[in-house]
């Protein structure tokens, strides 16, 4: 038996045909290498790769943002939620590669869970055949929560290749585990204070 995934304006995001084994083999956009790469689906995409995920953890963490205030450490490959008592939530993080990196102050505008993904122009121009939107799931590059910062193209978000956290992957994005991005999202409002520092 033969399933096809078709994204949205008739742009095939993924093909998944049964194996003599029962197994099915599917198709992923890597924001990464900006390339659909084509393996066994979501466990098993990422066999072969070794990583060990950073664990979020509480610390102290002296600043002059208020609780609930999102920094961004670029150099550190850490993200910190300030809590009350001079302590923090730490998390690993992916940040922009180099030519993609950014610092500024914004404000989260909007959350999504399982949030779709519309290429900006300017990537899409870089590589042409990507879709013009792809719907939301857990083979979306956006992961399982985004939280989306002031009006840049920029997003605090999740991703299906973990083993990249900790490491200048993206082109601009902050990307979490999609257990962390869960977590964050929870504790998070719309019109939190974003610092993202070099």
């Amino acid at each position: 038996m033969r399933k096809s995934t078709i994204a949205i304006a008739g742009f095939m995001a993924a093909l998944l045909t049964m194996s003599a084994a029962g197994q099915a083999s599917a198709a992923v956009f890597n924001l990464d290498t900006n390339r659909w790469e084509y393996g066994t689906s979501a466990p098993q995409v990422t066999k072969g790769k070794r990583y060990s995920p950073i664990q979020k953890e509480i610390v102290a963490y002296e600043t002059q943002h208020k609780p609930g205030t999102i920094v961004v450490e670029t150099s550190e490959r850490r993200l910190y939620l300030v809590l009350e008592d001079g302590k923090a939530l730490k998390y690993g993080i992916g940040v922009g590669r180099d030519g993609f990196r950014w610092s500024g102050q914004h404000k989260i505008t909007r959350m999504a869970e399982w949030p779709g993904w519309t290429p900006p122009p300017q990537m899409r121009k870089r590589v042409p055949d990507l879709p013009a939107y792809m719907p939301g799931g857990p083979e979306n590059p956006l992961g399982a929560r985004a939280l989306y910062i002031g009006s840049t193209l920029y997003r605090i978000h999740g991703t299906s290749e973990p083993w990249t956290i900790g490491s200048a992957v993206s082109s601009g994005c902050i990307r979490l585990t999609n257990d962390d991005i869960s977590d964050l999202y929870t504790r998070v409002r719309v019109g939190a204070l974003v610092v993202v520092r070099q």
